[in-house]
C-alpha cells in the first residue's frame, strides 16, 4: 500500500490536466460501477449536499482528486432527474479560502425562498497543524454552482474538542426556525451533538446548547454527521459513533446507527422510543444522509458511502476507491425502518437471465425462500467452493454472510462475518450486484447489508441449498463515467 506524504496528500489542484491521465487509467478497471455514483478520480467518501431543488436531485461527495487516500477534500457534484441516472457536474466546492485551507469536509443543503443553500465544516489548520473547524455555507448560483459566502456562520466552541463538524441543516415548522445539528466530542471525549438555531439561514445563528438522547450519554467517543428526519408521526435521529465497538459488530469502531423516537425542541431532547439499530448491517456503510426537500411527509431519502474510514480496499492499487449505495426510500413499520431502493432503481432491469449457475458482473439477484434454514453462495468458483456466503439460521432469523471465501480479501483485521438480524422469518432477498459492490435488501426492506466486494474472473457463480427460488435480472448502467472537473 503506498504511503502518502502530507505534501501530496493535502496538494491543490490547479487544473483538470493534472489528473487527465489518471482519469483515463482508473476508467479501463473491471471494478467502476455501473449504477452507483464513484469518484471521476481519486477517493469518494461522505454524500453531502443531497436535496430536491427544482425537480432536480443535487448530489455531492467529499473528493479527494490524486488517488485512494483521504487528503484535501473538496465537494464534487452530480445530478439526476430519478436518483439513479447521475451526470458528473464537476467541482462543486473548493477548498480556497483561509477558513477552509485544509478541507471543504461534510455537510448538508436546503431549499428555501427560491435558492438551494449549503452548509458545510471549512477545515482550517494553523501552521502548526492545529484544526479550527468552521460552519460555512454557499448558495447555488443561475451558473449551477455553489458560491461561498465571504466570511463563516460561526466558528467552534472551546468548552468542546476540536472535532466539530457536518452540519445538518433543516427546518422546524412549529417553531419557524432553522436548525443545525453538528456532530461533536466533548472534552472527556464522549459523542455529542450541538444545536444551533436561527430565523435566517445565512445570518443569526446562536448556540442553543447540546442535543440531549437519554441512555445514549456514554456511546462512542465522536458523533459524526448527525442527521434528523421525520417520517409521519415519527422523529428519526441518525449518526455515526466512532472510537467505539458495538456487539456484534466485530473489530469495527466505526458505525452507523438510528434511533426511532420523538424530538423537543424547546428542550433539546430527543426521547427514544425503542433501542437504537444499525442502518446497515454491512461492512461498508457510513455517513448517511438524509435528502431535504423531498415533499414526502410520510417517507425519507438516505444515501450513503459504500466504505469505512481508517479501512482499505482492492481499487486503492489503482488509485480509486469509493461507491455511494443506491439511494433508500424510509418508512417505519413498528419499531424499525423499512428501507426500500427507490423505485428508478427497478427501470434498470433488462433480460431476465438463465438460472444456470452463473452471474453478470451487473445484474440483480431475486432469492425467495420458506422460512427455513437455507444457503446461498455468490461469486463461487466453478466447483461451488469460495464465495460471499449467505446462511439463514431459521430458529435465531438471523442471516450471517460471510465473504472469507473470496480471492479478494480486505480488511480481514476489522472481520469478515457479520450477521443481519430479522424481524420475520426470511421469505426474500433482493440483491444487486454492481461490479465492486453488492447491497441485500430482505424481506422488502426490514434489513440491509452492504459489502464491498471485488470478484475476479473464475469467481461468477452460484450455489445454494435448501429450499432457495433465484431469479437473475440483468442492470442497465446509470452513470456517466465522463471526465469533467
Amino acid at each position: 500500500m503506498r504511503e502518502w506524504t502530507r505534501e501530496e496528500r493535502y496538494r491543490v489542484l490547479k487544473s483538470a490536466d493534472e489528473i487527465t491521465d489518471l482519469h483515463e487509467r482508473i476508467i479501463k478497471s473491471s471494478y467502476r460501477q455501473a449504477y452507483h455514483v464513484q469518484p471521476v478520480t481519486g477517493l469518494s467518501s461522505d454524500p453531502n449536499g443531497f436535496a430536491c431543488f427544482n425537480g432536480v436531485w443535487h448530489l455531492f461527495y467529499q473528493w479527494c482528486p490524486w488517488g485512494a487516500v483521504h487528503g484535501l477534500k473538496y465537494w464534487y457534484h452530480v445530478t439526476s432527474p430519478d436518483l439513479m441516472h447521475w451526470k458528473n457536474e464537476g467541482v462543486g466546492i473548493y477548498p480556497d479560502c483561509e477558513y477552509d485551507n485544509r478541507g471543504v469536509h461534510s455537510g448538508s443543503a436546503i431549499s428555501a425562498d427560491g435558492r438551494l443553500y449549503f452548509f458545510y465544516t471549512g477545515n482550517h489548520r494553523d501552521e502548526d497543524w492545529t484544526r479550527i473547524p468552521y460552519t460555512c455555507a454557499a448558495v447555488l448560483g443561475d451558473d449551477g454552482k455553489p458560491c461561498k459566502l465571504d466570511k463563516p456562520l460561526f466558528g467552534p466552541r472551546d468548552d468542546y474538542s476540536e472535532h466539530q463538524r457536518d452540519p445538518k441543516v433543516f427546518y422546524v415548522e412549529e417553531k419557524s426556525r432553522y436548525y443545525i445539528f453538528i456532530g461533536a466530542q466533548s472534552l472527556d471525549k464522549k459523542g455529542r451533538v450541538l444545536v444551533y438555531s436561527s430565523e435566517k439561514l445565512l445570518e443569526g445563528w446562536e448556540y442553543a446548547g447540546e442535543l440531549k438522547v437519554p441512555g445514549y450519554e456514554d456511546l462512542g467517543g465522536m458523533w459524526e454527521c448527525p442527521c434528523i428526519g421525520r417520517v409521519g408521526d415519527k422523529d428519526i435521529l441518525l449518526f455515526s459513533p466512532q472510537y467505539t465497538k458495538l456487539p456484534g459488530r466485530g473489530e469495527s469502531t466505526n458505525h452507523n446507527i438510528y434511533i426511532i423516537g420523538n424530538m423537543d425542541y424547546d428542550t433539546l431532547t430527543f426521547s427514544p422510543s425503542s433501542d437504537y439499530r444499525h442502518l446497515d448491517y454491512g461492512f461498508d456503510f457510513y455517513a448517511a444522509q438524509l435528502a431535504s426537500n423531498t415533499g414526502d411527509p410520510d417517507s425519507e431519502i438516505i444515501i450513503s458511502w459504500i466504505g469505512l474510514p481508517d479501512n482499505h480496499y482492492p481499487t486503492e492499487e489503482e488509485d480509486w476507491e469509493g461507491s455511494m449505495t443506491l439511494p433508500r426510500r424510509l418508512t417505519i413499520q413498528g419499531d424499525r425502518l423499512i428501507q426500500k431502493p427507490v423505485d428508478a432503481v427497478y427501470e434498470l432491469r433488462g433480460d431476465k437471465l438463465s438460472a444456470d449457475g452463473t452471474l453478470a458482473p451487473v445484474c440483480e439477484v431475486v432469492a425467495g425462500f420458506d422460512g427455513n434454514d437455507a444457503s446461498l453462495k455468490l461469486f463461487t468458483k466453478a466447483d461451488g467452493s469460495g464465495g460471499l456466503r449467505i446462511d439463514y439460521d431459521a430458529g435465531k432469523m438471523t442471516c450471517t454472510i460471510d465473504r472469507t471465501g473470496m480471492d479478494k480479501r480486505f480488511n480481514t483485521q476489522v472481520g469478515e462475518v457479520l450477521d443481519m438480524p430479522l424481524g420475520s422469518p426470511l421469505k426474500k432477498l433482493d440483491i444487486f450486484i454492481d461490479r465492486s459492490s453488492v447491497e441485500i435488501f430482505a424481506n422488502d426492506g426490514e434489513a440491509v447489508f452492504t459489502t464491498h466486494l471485488y470478484p475476479t474472473e473464475r469467481e461468477f457463480n452460484y450455489a445454494f441449498s435448501g429450499a432457495v427460488d433465484v431469479e437473475i435480472w440483468s442492470l442497465s448502467s446509470s452513470v456517466k463515467d465522463d471526465f469533467v472537473v
